[in-house]
């Protein structure tokens, strides 16, 4: 027999920090969300996601009201703006707020969900890349909505079955998708803040290259290897890209994480962008003395490991600026350095 009550309508806030915490802060970020409800999802380092339904009855407002409650406590208590998106699921909540700008809170209700995703960009789609967004835009297509509009099967030719099916769903505005109550996941990242707005290719590269190093230290230091990747971009007009990368092995070695966060600066396609900041991220952490590698009969990759043995331990005994990559330099005089 079926339930005849109707099913209650989700919503869910996700917020995008704009100050980008620690990771003791971002934890009492999470702990303060905790406060609001219990239904509090962990998106390192700069989002938070709550589920507020359960929440609505307890605080007696409306959802868009909570949200501007949640914002004044986290800028009263930790001074971080955020940018706000409110919907019926994690997914569209996650691209509301990418269209927000600090302190702005952007509402999709589910009944106008459709209309709202329709005009957008297919790069609006979380998991979208630029190869993924090439292939539609060879055959014209460049919105959600004109997404939404071909057939399954044509869709399938295009991306494959798996890829296809996920998308159509997106592209209608549907992920069942709970928000699930964890706590922050092991991951160390560093980051870059320049002093001022970064236009040059050239030194985009540079920057990304001195936090892979920095952070194939850190893993070598505590005896860990990455899974997976991340790198976050913000701009001058306080937007950010973020892109992800599953590592083909798990690794602390910086020539294999520096080729990995190229890669996620390439997808990015910034060109001509005004950066102002970079974090890259290491997550699915585990000890290194477990980890499997690849074979490899080429003398050069046990010679690059070799040497960076010997630069780690130079660094231990005499400062970490002791060795450095020769890609990394110093940067000429004028210019923002790489880390």
């Amino acid at each position: 027999m079926t339930d005849p009550r109707p099913a209650r309508r989700r919503h869910i806030a996700h917020l995008r920090l704009y100050a980008l915490p620690d990771e003791e802060r971002y934890a009492d970020i999470v702990e303060l969300m905790s406060g609001i409800t219990p239904h509090v999802q962990a998106v390192p380092l700069d989002a938070v996601q709550l589920d507020l339904t359960s929440a609505l009855r307890y605080f007696g407002v409306p959802p868009y009201d909570l949200v501007q409650l949640v914002r004044l406590r986290l800028f009263a208590l930790y001074g971080i703006e955020c940018g706000a998106g409110l919907a019926g699921n994690r997914m569209l909540a996650a691209m509301a707020a990418d269209a927000s700008g600090p302190g702005e809170t952007t509402e999709v209700p589910g009944d106008r969900a459709d209309s709202w995703l329709r005009p957008r960009p297919v790069t609006a789609l979380p998991g979208i890349g630029r190869a993924t967004a090439t292939t539609l835009g060879r055959y014209g297509v460049h919105t959600i909505g004109q997404i939404a509009d071909l057939p399954p099967l044509t869709l399938q030719r295009l991306l494959g079955a798996g890829p296809a099916r996920l998308l159509a769903e997106r592209a209608h505005g549907r992920d069942p998708r709970p928000v699930v109550r964890e706590e922050p996941a092991a991951h160390l990242a560093v980051d870059l803040v320049l002093d001022r707005d970064c236009l040059d290719p050239g030194l985009h590269h540079r920057a990304v290259l001195g936090l892979a190093e920095r952070l194939g230290l850190r893993l070598r230091a505590g005896h860990q290897v990455a899974g997976r990747l991340t790198l976050t971009v913000r701009y001058a007009d306080r937007t950010s890209s973020t892109r992800t990368r599953t590592c083909a092995e798990p690794t602390g070695h910086s020539p294999l994480l520096a080729a990995a966060a190229l890669g996620l600066l390439d997808s990015l396609g910034l060109q001509r962008a005004r950066v102002r900041a970079y974090t890259l991220r290491a997550d699915a952490l585990s000890p290194a003395e477990d980890a499997p590698r690849q074979l490899s009969l080429d003398p050069v990759d046990d010679r690059s490991r070799a040497a960076e043995a010997a630069s780690d331990r130079a660094r231990r005994r005499f400062g970490a600026g002791a060795v450095r990559p020769a890609s990394l330099a110093p940067a000429p005089r004028g210019h923002p350095p790489a880390a």
